[in-house]
């Protein structure tokens, strides 16, 4: 039998961690995160880990695997997940990666084009002056010294935004320069299953996750790690406003508020992200049978070949 690797993906809040340890169960094997926050063992609320219950029905990996004090790319990500699922296929054939962070995912299925490495130094530095200059800044900095990755990049992503800015200043070259866009064969079948809700739907579901990480005490965790808010894994919805409650620019209903508006933001650049990829089959988080018929059927198909 060859072995596959189910790949659940799509928008924040659509409901993927219950389908994947549904699927986990259903055939019996173990799940790989692919989300780029819920490995760190610092902070859980915010980034929506499984429960307890959830992480004791299915093993899970790239789940409280690293600190915040670790630097974690997608190229590392690439080399962690690959390792993980040779691990799984161990012993079983069919495993199961979940998350929303497409280009972790691009890099697990197509692999990654080799990045230099930053100062920690010059990071630092420019995580300081995005916070004192906000998101205009950065803008303006990228269009004047990385007019490619200006034309071309996510300019309304922070995070990729100051990555471009670190390679650009650290390199003198553009990122998009060390991007060769060479896909490597995998030696193991994927299949690609989407999850998505009509819009007010999900944007109703991603209201609500908030409401309830606040009554789950996400301000509490947040006060927890407010003093390592210069990592690059705490640049993320969910901190980042609260640590500017925390600084006095808002008041906290403000704050949640804008948790909210962000994490719909980042819904809405998630499945940009995803309906690119034409290999996907797109489902309702509820047609869970119709989703395992899917997979057995293209596994059966995976086989005959």
């Amino acid at each position: 039998m060859q072995k596959t690797v189910i790949l659940i993906v799509g928008p924040t809040a659509v409901g993927k961690t219950a389908a994947a340890v549904h699927l986990a169960q259903q055939f019996s094997t173990e799940i790989i995160s692919a989300d780029s926050r819920q490995c760190f063992k610092e902070i859980s609320i915010g980034v929506a880990k499984p429960s307890a219950e959830e992480l004791k029905l299915v093993k899970h990996h790239f789940i409280n695997s690293h600190s915040v004090h670790d630097e974690v790319t997608a190229a590392s990500y690439e080399t962690y997940a690959l390792n993980a699922v040779q691990q799984i296929f161990n012993e079983h054939n069919v495993a199961v990666m979940v998350g929303g962070t497409g280009l972790y995912i691009k890099a697990f299925c197509e692999g990654m084009d080799e990045i230099p490495a930053v100062k920690e130094e010059l990071r630092t530095e420019l995580q300081d002056k995005l916070k004192q200059n906000g998101i205009e800044w950065l803008q303006q900095q990228l269009t004047e010294l990385d007019p490619l990755f200006a034309a071309k990049g996510e300019m309304q992503n922070p995070q990729r935004m100051l990555r471009a800015l670190e390679i650009v200043l650290q390199t003198g070259k553009s990122i998009i320069t060390f991007r060769k866009g060479e896909k490597q064969k995998r030696d193991f079948n994927i299949i690609k299953i989407g999850l998505d809700l009509p819009r007010e739907e999900l944007y109703n579901r991603i209201n609500q996750r908030v409401d309830i990480m606040m009554d789950e005490g996400l301000l509490k965790e947040a006060e927890s790690v407010y003093h390592l808010r210069h990592f690059n894994a705490l640049q993320t919805v969910g901190y980042r406003e609260l640590f500017d409650f925390f600084d006095g620019n808002c008041n906290l209903e403000t704050a949640i508020s804008k948790i909210k508006q962000n994490s719909r933001h980042y819904a809405k650049r998630q499945l940009t992200w995803f309906r690119r990829d034409e290999q996907i089959k797109w489902f309702h988080p509820k047609q869970i049978t119709e989703i395992e018929q899917y997979i057995r059927e293209e596994i059966k198909k995976a086989d005959q070949n």
